[in-house]
């Protein structure tokens, strides 16, 4: 009986970590187009639409965001305006560096260390841990985030929010860049 449990234990408990692992594989993309390239669609005004869901699917929040970036060399400065469907309003500025081929880090006020990112074909993966307050708390999370540029305006998001390993939800954003004659 014993033996029977602890074969039943150590199977759950690699199915869990195995599950916990993320699944971005940076070369399947890299034949992908349309090619993303970080610093020409981070350039200029981009508009989104997100929502936050639960891990049960349960839509939690939605939210709009108007983008403006802009680089200087490999450095790229994003200021993102949040606006929630309660709403609460956020900003959030990101510092992107482009640090080698494909390979991008991020900064921000509420992102502890360092958001890394790596670009393959029209696709970008990034990992980072966010500060996210929750009903008057901040809980530190971790971000498994993978963006898809589907043609030169538009790019879907999904990132899977994660704490000690467990899924606690994710969210999905559509961005749209602006028109060089859009306001």
């Amino acid at each position: 009986m014993f033996k029977q449990t602890y074969r039943l234990f150590f199977c759950s408990l690699i199915m869990l970590l195995t599950s916990c692992a993320s699944q971005y594989e940076p070369g399947r993309y890299r034949n992908e187009t349309p090619k993303l390239d970080m610093q020409s669609y981070f350039n200029g005004k981009l508009d989104a639409w997100g929502m936050f869901q639960d891990r049960s699917g349960a839509i939690v929040k939605r939210f709009t965001v108007v983008m403006d970036c802009q680089w200087s060399g490999d450095t790229g400065t994003l200021n993102e305006d949040f606006s929630y469907s309660d709403g609460s309003k956020q900003k959030r500025i990101w510092t992107l560096k482009k640090v080698g081929n494909d390979q991008f880090t991020g900064t921000a006020a509420d992102v502890i260390g360092e958001a890394k990112g790596q670009v393959s074909g029209n696709t970008l993966h990034w990992n980072y841990v966010l500060a996210l307050p929750v009903d008057g708390s901040i809980y530190n999370v971790d971000f498994d985030d993978t963006m898809v540029l589907m043609d030169d305006r538009i790019m879907l998001n999904r990132a899977i929010m994660r704490k000690f390993g467990v899924e606690l939800g994710s969210v999905t954003l559509s961005f749209t860049k602006r028109s060089s004659t859009t306001p």
